[in-house]
């Protein structure tokens, strides 16, 4: 898509996916709700979030553009149900939907944006699939790396951990990154962003790469993430035995 509704009924529908619970806000599988935190400083919404498609949405503008912002409610893995009656009710394209989510398969700090293609172990992407019947949507992926050698841990327990003291100094520039991204998509359309966002910075010999790394472009200030309000949102939700689960 050249810009976000260009040829669509509905209007971009950005999610940032998380599980509900202040014992998860500040973990590295919530970095989606960081980050939508982060975009709503940007946005104008005259109406706040409300309750709706299990989870919370706004009506906002954005670059411009009028846009639904959506927080899933539902943990991790059945983030699908609540993306999906979202994007009915508002007629959105599956191209415009846009998914900020945490990426274990990237490295640490690194930021790209992608269009369809598989769920790589991540369950909340797994669950948008299966219930949306497509992988062609937008993801603003951010990575949160894989658990170290001495990591003696689940997977599962690595991403529902909150962030190592080295990296939490980071986490606010990973998170204003992954707004850009959403921003310049909103700005430019998809294929700008993803040749700007998905190429790494030349370094001081001139040489560079493609596919790491992130734009420098529309950097600011963030907020600290860990004061965001998904930092003191919700109440602590216990899980019941075969029920929903915030898993990978």
């Amino acid at each position: 898509m050249s810009r976000p509704g260009a040829s669509r009924e509905g209007t971009p529908l950005i999610v940032g996916l998380g599980n509900p619970g202040r014992e998860y806000a500040s973990t590295r599988h919530n970095l989606g709700w960081l980050a939508l935190d982060e975009l709503c400083t940007h946005a104008s919404i005259p109406g706040g979030f409300k309750k709706k498609f299990q989870g919370e949405f706004a009506k906002g503008t954005i670059e411009g553009q009028e846009c639904v912002l959506l927080r899933p409610e539902t943990y991790m893995n059945e983030s699908g149900r609540s993306v999906q009656g979202a994007v009915a009710f508002f007629h959105a394209a599956p191209r415009d939907l846009i998914v900020l989510h945490d990426e274990l398969d990237l490295p640490f700090g690194e930021v790209r944006v992608k269009l369809g293609g598989g769920h790589a172990g991540h369950n909340g992407i797994r669950s948008l699939i299966r219930d949306l019947g497509t992988p062609e949507f937008v993801r603003v992926r951010m990575g949160v790396g894989r658990p170290p050698p001495s990591y003696t841990g689940e997977v599962a327990d690595f991403l529902l951990s909150t962030f190592f003291p080295d990296e939490r100094a980071q986490v606010p520039d990973i998170v204003t990154r992954g707004v850009a991204a959403v921003r310049k998509i909103l700005s430019d359309g998809l294929e700008r962003a993803m040749n700007e966002i998905n190429t790494r910075p030349k370094r001081p010999n001139g040489n560079g790469s493609a596919g790491s790394g992130g734009s420098q472009d529309g950097k600011q200030a963030a907020t600290a993430p860990f004061d965001s309000p998904t930092a003191r949102h919700g109440a602590v939700r216990l899980l019941a035995p075969g029920h929903m689960s915030p898993g990978p």
